[in-house]
């Protein structure tokens, strides 16, 4: 039960960071969450949309995973997998918040 919770939660984040990096990379709440300047979200914003949709089939794979019960184990396992490797990428190249945000729920959710 508390793993379907964080699974749920990890896709609810990802939908989150869909929603921000499509929607509302210029915009303050955008810019805030990434700590851009308004020059880099403006020249910036066609790669976040493109960011943000990658993050969306990330949250739509996990709710896929969660909607098939237990015969959707195997899908979510992949897809937290993917959330792990991309949290781990960013902490690496982007920012070291990634991997608290993204990595460690991935890793509650499995133990």
């Amino acid at each position: 039960m508390l793993a379907t919770l964080l699974v749920a939660l990890v896709a609810i984040i990802h939908l989150a960071i869909l929603v921000l990096e499509m929607f509302f990379w210029e915009a303050p709440a955008g810019r805030r969450a990434f700590n851009l300047s308004a020059d880099f979200a403006r020249e910036s914003r066609v790669l976040a949309a493109n960011q943000g949709l990658y993050n969306g089939f990330l949250a739509a794979g996990l709710a896929w995973g969660l909607w098939l019960g237990a015969s959707g184990v195997q899908v979510v396992i992949f897809f937290l997998a993917c959330v792990l490797a991309a949290g781990i990428f960013g902490a690496l190249t982007a920012s070291r918040k990634i991997l608290y945000i993204q990595a460690l729920l991935v890793v509650l959710a499995q133990a």
